[in-house]
């Protein structure tokens, strides 16, 4: 991310300490994970130790320090989602794509991550992709809705 991109955000919100997770969330948003140099940016804007910056992104998950793919493809692991074949899915998505939960395609096109419960039991298994839900998932709907992904 450029830094006219960083102190627009920045600027945005004021460059308030308050807002570091405002902050956050934007950068992530745009960048669709946090790089290094601009978490460096946004301690030295807001003033706030580095450490704090850290702290915050890597207390929740939704923050990746690593670079994520285009499209993230989440698989709910919770147990009524894992009774129902969930495990099926990730292995297809291994299989399919070369990749394992928490990994990233090297194209960049694609992200596997597992979670352990979603909250939605009746749809299960599912599988976010791009945070739209997906239930009653088999392997072979998984991988008709991950080809149909764009770039």
């Amino acid at each position: 991310m450029e830094n006219a991109e960083l102190e627009s955000i920045l600027a945005s919100h004021g460059h308030r300490p308050s807002e570091l997770l405002a902050t956050l969330q934007d950068i992530q948003g745009n960048e669709n994970w946090l790089p290094r140099e601009s978490l460096a940016h946004v301690a030295a804007g807001l003033n706030v130790p580095l450490s704090r910056v850290y702290g915050m992104a890597t207390f929740f998950s939704s923050f990746s320090l690593k670079p994520r793919g285009k499209h993230v493809c989440t698989i709910c692991m919770g147990t009524a989602c894992h009774v129902r074949g969930a495990q099926r899915l990730v292995e297809h998505v291994e299989r399919e794509h070369g990749i394992g939960p928490g990994e990233t395609t090297a194209d960049l096109r694609l992200t596997l991550e597992t979670v352990n419960c979603v909250g939605a039991c009746a749809m299960g298994p599912l599988a976010i992709i791009d945070g739209e839900y997906h239930g009653q998932l088999s392997t072979q709907t998984l991988g008709r809705l991950l080809k149909k992904l764009k770039g």
